[in-house]
């Protein structure tokens, strides 16, 4: 997992402000399946927003550090039941400002 710094944390928000969802994590929770298009997501996009239904906040959380551990991703923002993640890509389409 990549550590991010605030001014690029902050960077990502404003990129991402305009984004829809493109992964839900349903009553399920978090299954191989939605790893699987988490991880095809943040190759396709680098930037993407996660819809996790449920109103336990700790639970959500909970998903965060799974999700970026399991995909290596960073964590860029949390605001109620959306989550915002980034992956650098092989082809780089983001650039993040310098520290």
């Amino acid at each position: 997992m990549y550590s991010l710094t605030v001014k690029q944390r902050q960077y990502l928000k404003g990129l991402a402000h305009d984004l829809q969802p493109v992964v839900m994590v349903g009553n399920n929770g978090l299954t191989q399946s939605v790893i699987k298009e988490i991880d095809l997501s943040l190759n396709a996009h680098e930037l993407i927003k996660v819809r996790v239904l449920g109103d336990d906040r700790a639970a959500r959380e909970s998903l965060i550090e799974e999700i970026c551990s399991k995909v290596n991703a960073s964590f860029v923002q949390h605001i109620g039941k959306l989550l915002v993640l980034y992956r650098t890509a092989e082809k780089a389409k983001i650039s993040l400002p310098k520290i």
